[in-house]
């Protein structure tokens, strides 16, 4: 899962990227509310963990611009301890959960976790169907009619991006960046070999389509 962690507080915003990447988050980093801004405009996130109290941009003005762009994705905002006021503004302008600073990194993880649950529930019937195959979003497990197919972590969250962006073609950037967080280093063909392998995984050599010099797309009709 993705999160958009913008917070600028620069050593909580590290220590909390550290703890996240612990748990197997990918993690962006945003300090101010512009900064953030133009991250959620450009790559999709599963969470977006927003400080109230930010240079350039605040919380508030973020989440305005953010819900009347149209984009949806759930918010949990962090606020002062004595701040009621912002507590309800926030949930009024389109935050979907708080969490009053100081916090305890357990409670930081058991919400995120409630509101990926709450986003999982919007799926209908909580599968992707990619003909006979069908990937079971809560339980992270693909089946290909009754066989269990075994995909690593790596492998399902890029077949589950694809799926949900049936007909779209993206590119290894915006996989990699989706699967990982922006400043992933690794090997540059890594998505390529992750490709591979669901294919062979999946006994399904045309259900990811190669774009030459663009990038992947799972076709409307699978």
């Amino acid at each position: 899962m993705k999160i958009l962690l913008v917070e600028d507080d620069k050593d909580l915003n590290r220590s909390l990227q550290k703890l996240l990447k612990t748990q197997n988050y990918s993690v962006d980093p945003a300090f101010d509310g512009k900064e953030a801004l133009a991250y959620s405009t450009n790559f999709d996130y599963d969470v977006i963990i927003l400080d109230v109290m930010m240079p350039k941009m605040d919380g508030f003005e973020f989440i305005t611009r953010l819900r009347a762009s149209g984009n949806e994705v759930a918010v949990l905002m962090l606020t002062a301890k004595d701040a009621l006021e912002d507590r309800i503004k926030g949930l009024d302008l389109g935050a979907d959960d708080y969490l009053v600073k100081p916090f305890e990194f357990g409670e930081l993880l058991a919400r995120l976790r409630a509101l990926l649950r709450r986003k999982e529930r919007k799926v209908l019937n909580d599968t992707l169907k990619l003909g006979d195959i069908t990937l079971s979003i809560a339980q992270k497990q693909v089946t290909k009619g009754k066989e269990v197919i075994p995909l690593t972590a790596r492998e399902y969250e890029v077949l589950e991006y694809l799926a949900r962006h049936r007909g779209q073609v993206l590119t290894r950037e915006q996989i990699r960046e989706h699967v990982w967080d922006f400043a992933y280093e690794g090997e540059s063909n890594i998505i390529d070999v992750l490709i591979k392998n669901i294919r062979k995984k999946t006994g399904e050599a045309t259900l990811i389509k190669t774009k030459r010099g663009l990038g992947y797309v799972i076709p409307e009709e699978k």
